[in-house]
């Protein structure tokens, strides 16, 4: 089996092939000539031909070697190219971050977090990617994405979590809906209404948490209609078709169709938290993860 050369007889060789003088050569190296000499013998037992025509008077290349020098060379200078780059990986100065984002994380809190990633770190690169919460979890777990903006709390061993946000929930209605005309709503004024809620196969994870806390003051949820997006849902409830139930970050974005009121509850808030792998040491993710958190619950 062939035995690769190491770095050092490489460097050596290409020194003394652009001297063709050992005493310089040495010299560059910081070795005796000796030392160097065994070097190139080293290198060239390894490789099994001879590199080098050397006489009293001067010191030449074969024609083996001048195909060996540029090849070494190239070779080199990829290796130094690669230790210089993975430096800087290492170092968080360049990179590639790979951020998953479902709807609540979409309007203040993934932007933001990019906004000042991108202008503290502008040589690392980012990827977006719209998913719901589910798939998020689904797409860390299989290194598909590197950190994730979801409906928490989330909690798994392989991962950490911090708390980003803790949302105050709404209630959105048509306009003039009777609803309005209380001084303040409570979970137990909703039994009654007839529900727009997202469906379970893009809104699962909210379903769930609005199950749990309905639930728990005894109150079971029936929606009256289903949608899958936001201008869906919104678009029946301006419709008069019902009310439905929203997250503070969302309701700055939804029309002048409807109205909107906080549910009050101390429990009726929803949670968005910032998820990524344990073993996920990369430094362009580990910083992008503490800009993300400083926009988070006391951040």
């Amino acid at each position: 089996m062939l035995v690769l050369p190491d770095v050092s007889l490489l460097q050596s060789f290409v020194t003394v092939a652009q001297e063709l003088n050992f005493r310089r050569s040495a010299e560059r190296l910081a070795l005796d000539q000796s030392a160097l000499s065994r070097r190139i013998q080293k290198l060239e037992s390894q490789l099994g031909y001879a590199l080098l025509e050397r006489t009293t008077r001067e010191v030449l290349l074969t024609q083996a070697g001048q195909t060996f020098y540029a090849a070494a060379l190239g070779l080199l200078d990829t290796y130094t190219q690669s230790i210089n780059e993975s430096r800087r990986i290492a170092q968080g100065h360049t990179g590639h971050v790979r951020v998953g984002y479902m709807a609540f994380a979409a309007t203040e809190l993934m932007p933001q977090a990019v906004a000042r990633f991108e202008r503290l770190h502008p040589a690392i690169s980012l990827s977006l990617r719209y998913m719901r919460t589910q798939g998020q979890k689904l797409a860390i777990a299989n290194d598909e994405i590197d950190v994730g903006f979801m409906i928490g709390p989330y909690d798994n061993s392989e991962c950490h979590s911090v708390l980003l946000s803790s949302e105050v929930l709404y209630v959105v209605t048509p306009r003039a809906h009777p609803l309005l005309r209380k001084s303040q709503i409570e979970p137990k004024d909703l039994m009654d209404e007839n529900l727009i809620l997202g469906d379970m196969a893009e809104w699962g994870e909210f379903r769930y948490r609005l199950n749990d806390l309905f639930n728990r003051e005894g109150i079971a949820l029936s929606p009256r209609l289903e949608a899958s997006n936001t201008l869906a849902l919104i678009g029946l409830v301006s419709a008069g078709l019902g009310i439905t139930v929203y997250p503070e970050s969302l309701i700055g974005f939804l029309g002048n169709n409807v109205e909107t009121r906080p549910i009050i509850h101390s429990d009726f808030r929803s949670r968005t938290v910032l998820v990524w792998k344990r073993n996920n040491r990369s430094r362009s993710v580990l910083n992008f993860v503490e800009i993300a958190k400083k926009r988070g619950v006391g951040g």
